[in-house]
């Protein structure tokens, strides 16, 4: 019964491998409701900022923030990419979609002349920026279970501090968007210079003369960078909520399949088992048909 032996190993080995699944998709469905509170609760801060710095900015048509104007020039020009992803693996095809989404876009820019710089912001981003060559000027990994925003603005800053100076023309941010537990969207979306469409101020809204202190270029400076710091974060947290999601699904997927595979694997112990008595019941009727 060697074989027999072969399967039962085989049967003990995918128990296992159930067992390890299940504790994480536990772990996981216990992650993903704090994740999905704290990024929901990030959504009203960002659209507050974005209002507000709108009314100011139509409110003072002759200060333009270069947040807020687009690029001139024929030269080469730099765009800039800050990709979020996951720490960790096991998570389905969630970061293999963004991935896709930004190769996508650095190779349509980068055939019209662009050249590409990055900021990372997870470990599985950072390895395949640097396994297809693309230029990381910053990184943040490790980032845990609870962003917190101290850890983003370093690398935030870099990119911002070379818009402003004119050595990027562009900034994109990419990122997977939390839809519903089941399904997250890869996202790869403009974040500077700021889209037009999203900073218009809202015409339902009374415009208020608002008194500026110190004076309403350094609030709208400020506000601006706020809005850029807390897309980043919101990107942040959605990318989270999105990854506790995937796991759990994945892991779930994983646990059925490994019961799929164990029902499979005794169903071939117990007919081996089965062929092996009835040759040796053969056998033996055999032998004392022979005496």
């Amino acid at each position: 019964m060697a074989v027999g032996k072969e399967i039962r190993g085989k049967i003990k080995s995918v128990e296992n491998t159930k067992k390890i699944t299940k504790a994480m998709e536990m772990v996981a469905a216990s992650k993903m409701r704090k994740a999905q509170d704290r990024m929901r609760a990030a959504r009203p801060y960002s659209d507050k900022v974005r209002n507000i710095a709108a009314n100011l900015a139509s409110a003072n048509p002759e200060y333009t923030h270069p947040f807020l104007a687009s690029a001139k020039g024929d030269q080469a020009k730099k765009i800039g990419f800050i990709v979020v992803t996951t720490d960790k693996g096991l998570c389905g095809g969630l970061n293999t979609n963004v991935l896709r989404q930004v190769t996508n876009k650095a190779r349509e820019l980068e055939a019209q002349g662009n050249k590409i710089e990055a900021v990372a912001i997870g470990n599985k981003g950072l390895g395949f920026l640097n396994r297809v060559g693309v230029s990381v000027v910053a990184q943040a990994t490790q980032i845990g279970d609870t962003p917190h925003l101290e850890k983003l603005i370093g690398p935030v800053k870099v990119v911002l501090e070379k818009f402003q100076e004119g050595k990027l023309d562009a900034v994109y941010l990419c990122y997977t968007k939390f839809i519903n537990t089941m399904k997250q969207e890869p996202m790869v979306e403009q974040l500077l210079p700021l889209p037009a469409d999203k900073m218009k101020a809202d015409a339902n809204t009374h415009q208020w003369d608002y008194i500026y202190e110190p004076d309403a270029q350094t609030v709208i400076d400020e506000l601006l960078e706020r809005y850029i710091e807390a897309l980043v974060y919101q990107a942040v947290a959605e990318n989270l909520a999105s990854e506790q999601s995937a796991r759990m699904v994945a892991m779930k997927a994983a646990s059925d399949n490994a019961g799929s595979v164990i029902g499979e694997l005794k169903l071939i112990y117990n007919k081996t088992r089965q062929a092996a008595i009835t040759k040796e019941l053969s056998e033996i009727v055999a032998g004392a048909a022979a005496v």
